[in-house]
């Protein structure tokens, strides 16, 4: 079988709406199989995290970007759900405070990248920053051509330091998205996580569409690999995501810290 990495590896060339956003290759065919495996592969992030965590010598950073409801919450709980919360954060970016204005684009998210033994989720990030800025030119294309340069030296920096990134494009259907939000609008106990604003959104799909696809081609790097995820089904997509996590763990080749031979001599009394 070809390596996950391979499978979902974004290409420099490829056009988003050429992908179907309902594809699932890594699917049994058995929701439930599946919803099992991802439990396992769950399960052994968590214990590999665990190791991650005692060693300190790796720091992992994940983001996850896509349009209004393509499932990143969904992704955190499903894929990231049972590490131990002393080794991972979850950061949600939003809008901008008038203090973080008052900083360069990318101050806000240096202070959130992880350190050593950790993990980190970013949930939308950076990319926000010449995404929805340059749907609704707030930025001109010197500036946004200007934030790229500086997103991929920001990357290369991390990179250079230890850090393993982690990029995951979360590739809905229009249809779909239409589907989820108007479940969100039909049921009570989901009007939390509905805003109107992201009916207004979805206006620009085809903008939005077009500018993911400018960020993958100006991004994507084997340090900091940008992967399409199709997700249009919520449990292939926390598979697909879960298997690449695997697959790059399994990489990293960890391992516990060698033992101390003075601590077999101490008794407990």
């Amino acid at each position: 079988m070809a390596s996950v990495l391979q499978l979902f590896r974004a290409s420099k060339k490829q056009k988003i709406v050429d992908m179907a956003a309902a594809e699932k290759p890594l699917s049994s065919g058995d929701k439930t199989q599946d919803k099992l495996q991802i439990d396992e592969l769950a399960e052994w992030i968590a214990e590999s995290q665990d190791i991650l965590y005692a060693q300190r010598r790796h720091k992992l950073l994940i983001i996850l970007q896509g349009m209004d409801t393509s499932g990143k919450d969904g992704a955190v709980r499903g894929v990231f759900g049972k590490i131990d919360p002393l080794g991972v954060r979850s950061v949600a970016f939003k809008a901008p405070t008038p203090v973080e204005k008052d900083h360069d684009f990318l101050w806000r998210v240096h202070q959130q990248v992880p350190g050593n033994g950790e993990l980190t989720i970013f949930n939308r990030s950076h990319y926000e920053d010449v995404l929805i800025t340059r749907v609704h030119d707030w930025i001109d294309d010197k500036e946004c051509a200007r934030r790229y340069e500086h997103i991929r030296s920001f990357e290369k920096m991390l990179s250079e330091t230890g850090t393993v990134i982690l990029k995951f494009f979360l590739h809905i259907s229009s249809d779909e998205q239409k589907k989820r939000l108007e479940e969100r609008i039909a049921d009570p106990d989901k009007h939390w996580k509905f805003d109107p604003n992201d009916l207004e959104e979805r206006k620009y799909w085809n903008d939005y569409q077009r500018l993911y696809a400018k960020m993958i081609a100006e991004t994507d790097a084997d340090h900091a690999p940008w992967y399409v995820i199709p997700a249009d089904s919520k449990t292939h997509r926390n598979l697909a995501i879960a298997s690449i996590m695997v697959e790059t763990l399994q990489k990293l080749k960890l391992a516990y810290p060698a033992g101390n031979s003075e601590y077999a001599k101490l008794k407990v009394v």
